[in-house]
């Protein structure tokens, strides 16, 4: 009898970790990559940060320092920005650390920080691109009311409901499962999420599962619902304004191509994930990869989007850049 409780008792300290009781250190399961060619993947992710520091960063400044970039559109790109960055900072730099020295542990906080990171970057990512529904429906729509109605008050209002929803949502997320007792450590991704953490639950999480599948759906949802009402309201104004100027109807597609795109790239990137998924015959390293397209397409392509649309911000980017050399 004393053996055998001793036993139980070995193998509840040894597989069952409550993350109040003592700290956790998770195994990253990441790539399959062949002795020797960590390095391959680790310049892989250093070139895609690189792009994403350097095309993000150079947006962001000059938005920053033009003050003729000061308005509605070009602040909810800044705040874009910042979104990619926060996406790609979770992911990028430690998936290097781990390709190069092949070291893949991670700590539990470190872990509930990087996942933390990558769904309010998601959340995020989906209502400042609503919020720019909107003010390209008042742009569009309202012309000559757009200035009274999207104010510095009401701008900074969109902003921060944009970042609240977002931070919100994911914090019940995270909460729900603060002190689910965990079973083992091994995390078999990439990067750590709510989904591979919680797969390491010592028993079923119904709630959480429910909170997650109806945070995304909604969220999602709602936003589709937003931009796709202000785009049909947009086609519709833009083509009746459009007969008595076809300027017009040119400038309000042209103004509104850009956010659709961006829009449409962060669905496709989502899409292509899920239908991966859902196929046995593609290799665990394919799907890794395709899990970490929204991380690492949207932010490298966005800002080179804007800045080929935009004709402000592409000029403003070509003015501070270019380097005048004077006479001696």
């Amino acid at each position: 009898m004393h053996e055998a409780g001793t036993a139980l008792l070995w193998m509840e300290n040894s597989t069952v970790v409550t993350p109040l009781r003592q700290p956790i250190v998770f195994e990253l399961e990441g790539f399959y990559i062949p002795p020797g060619n960590g390095s391959f993947l680790f310049f892989l992710a250093l070139f895609n940060y690189i792009v994403v520091l350097l095309a993000n960063g150079v947006v962001m400044c000059v938005i920053v320092i033009d003050k003729n970039l000061h308005r509605p559109m070009f602040v909810l790109v800044c705040n874009l920005v910042v979104c990619d960055l926060l996406g790609s900072t979770a992911v990028l730099p430690r998936l290097m650390m781990h390709s190069l020295t092949g070291e893949k542990r991670i700590g539990y906080m470190a872990a509930i920080a990087q996942a933390f990171s990558v769904h309010t970057y998601g959340a995020a990512m989906q209502t400042i691109l609503g919020a720019m529904a909107y003010d390209r429906y008042i742009a569009v729509c309202e012309p000559l009311r757009y200035h009274a109605i999207m104010t510095p008050a009401r701008l900074n209002a969109c902003c921060i409901l944009a970042w609240s929803v977002a931070l919100l949502c994911i914090i019940v997320l995270f909460a729900l499962h603060a002190n689910t007792p965990l079973c083992g450590n091994t995390i078999r991704h990439v990067y750590c999420s709510n989904r591979t953490i919680l797969s390491l639950a010592c028993g079923p999480t119904p709630i959480n599962n429910i909170y997650g599948l109806s945070m995304t759906w909604f969220l999602s949802t709602g936003i589709f619902v937003i931009i796709a009402f202000s785009y049909l309201r947009i086609l519709h104004a833009s083509v009746k304004q459009g007969r008595a100027d076809s300027r017009v109807r040119s400038k309000a597609f042209q103004t509104c191509s850009t956010h659709l795109v961006v829009y449409l790239l962060y669905q496709v990137a989502a899409l292509i994930i899920i239908v991966s998924q859902r196929f046995t015959s593609v290799s665990k390293n394919i799907k890794k990869f395709f899990s970490i397209l929204l991380i690492i397409m949207p932010p490298a392509v966005n800002p080179i989007i804007y800045g080929l649309v935009s004709k402000e911000l592409r000029a403003s980017i070509f003015k501070h850049l270019t380097i005048k050399v004077s006479p001696k």
